[in-house]
């Protein structure tokens, strides 16, 4: 079917997106106590759901519908306000330490946990905020969004491997924190402040990337084997 086909004016769902856009952005304009990263995040949203709108109005649902991920993408660009952005921080930082502790009880390292703070024989680490590898892992989400929409068909298998593409993140960065801390206490202490702790975030990135492939790989796979299992049943 064509695009041609599929294209028609919708001006009712079309004149709802505008209308939210309008009431979104005069929130954002009359409310004066909103903090100004909460403010660009409401004009950022009211923009946004002007674009879509305006596709929606000019274009109709059959089409909107045909590319909602692109669509619906396009809300990325909308940043996230400070407080809610701390939440993810700080989640991503516990999380980072429970899975860098697992880690070192895995490997028989005498180790202890409270909070952030990881105690291990001849040195005590802290996860801290910068560490919380908060850009890696958004970036690891959004080409697994990318990948996941390109590679597959059901929408079941992309949404499964986007939630797999969290614990991958919160894995890569336990990962990071376990090895720099054992290749400083057991190989050299130059690791704890060398290149590795400052600009190694790309060897731990490519392995998360790794296993999201696979992921993706099996899942691709998996569904061939259901659409080749299908057509010969039918």
């Amino acid at each position: 079917m064509s695009t041609e086909s599929l294209s028609a004016p919708g001006f009712g769902p079309g004149l709802i997106l505008l209308c939210i856009s309008v009431l979104v952005a005069g929130f954002a304009r009359w409310r004066t106590n909103l903090l100004p990263d909460e403010q660009l995040t409401t004009n950022m949203l009211a923009l946004v759901l002007w674009w879509v709108g305006s596709f929606v109005l000019c274009f109709g649902t059959r089409l909107s519908r045909f590319l909602l991920f692109p669509l619906g993408f396009s809300f990325l660009v909308v940043p996230l306000p400070r407080f809610l952005l701390n939440e993810i921080v700080a989640w991503l930082q516990q999380a980072s330490a429970f899975t860098a502790h697992y880690m070192f009880s895995a490997a028989r390292v005498p180790v202890t946990q409270n909070g952030v703070l990881i105690d291990i024989p001849g040195l005590t680490v802290e996860v801290a905020t910068e560490c919380s590898s908060i850009r890696s892992s958004s970036m690891l989400l959004v080409t697994t969004m990318i990948l996941a929409q390109l590679l597959l068909r059901t929408s079941w298998r992309k949404w499964l491997a986007i939630i797999v593409a969290i614990p991958v993140s919160v894995a890569k960065n336990g990962l990071r924190i376990f090895t720099i801390a054992m290749l400083g206490t057991r190989v050299d202490p130059s690791y704890l402040t060398g290149k590795l702790h400052h600009q190694g975030g790309i060897v731990f990135f490519s392995i998360g990337l790794g296993c999201m492939f696979f992921v993706l790989w099996i899942l691709h796979r998996n569904e061939r084997a259901s659409f080749s299992r299908m057509r010969k049943a039918g």
